[in-house]
């Protein structure tokens, strides 16, 4: 198994893509993918290195985990976004940010209100029922929004495979709206996980 690595910011690192010999497209055939892990992982497993040096076998090692985090971050959607906009250079390891979308800025703010008057509430040993159902409506429409927003995110997706043919400009503008998309997401995600939190301690 080759160790590809791409070059970002003058920095080597793993090509996950390369290593299972697949192009950077979106749309990626699962059982494809199972069935190369397996075979590679066979290929690295302990057992056929016992009579290697012990320089050998931790290259093995070495080798194994790198094709576990490739397998486990191809084989997840929004992980596979994530990673693809990072080796495009689109995208900095653990850049999310935490704004509200514009078109969610009146909800988001009607949302921490409700969350504001259920902590005050409890905290004065008042009656929950009719703030928990209002905030069980709003994590509702949020979890919807969160579904539009993966809808979006597979279209885009879609997009990114049909302009691995066409000018980088293309390219570019499709990984700013995937960009703006796993943004966009990552906020709604985290208000869901939110209210859900301040619903599980009514």
């Amino acid at each position: 198994m080759s160790t590809a690595t791409t070059s970002t910011n003058s920095e080597k690192v793993l090509d996950y893509f390369a290593i299972f010999g697949v192009p950077r497209k979106l749309w990626i055939e699962m059982s494809e993918l199972e069935q190369k892990f397996l075979q590679m992982s066979w290929k690295l497993h302990p057992d056929n290195f016992v009579n290697a040096t012990e320089q050998e076998r931790e290259l093995s090692l070495k080798r194994s985990s790198e094709l576990n985090d490739a397998y486990r971050t191809l084989r997840d959607p929004i992980a596979r976004v994530e990673y693809l906009l990072g080796i495009e250079g689109e995208r900095k390891e653990g850049e999310k940010k935490q704004q509200a979308p514009p078109e969610l800025l009146e909800e988001v703010f009607e949302l921490n209100e409700s969350l504001e008057e259920l902590r005050e509430a409890r905290a004065s040993g008042q009656d929950l029922t009719g703030l928990q159902a209002r905030l069980e409506t709003a994590e509702k429409s949020f979890q919807e929004k969160l579904g539009e927003v993966d809808a979006e995110l597979q279209s885009a997706a879609r997009e990114w495979d049909a302009t691995l043919t066409v000018d980088s400009a293309a390219r570019k503008k499709v990984m700013a709206r995937l960009n703006e998309l796993l943004n966009r997401r990552s906020y709604i995600r985290n208000l869901v996980t939110n209210v859900a939190k301040e619903l599980g301690e009514v």
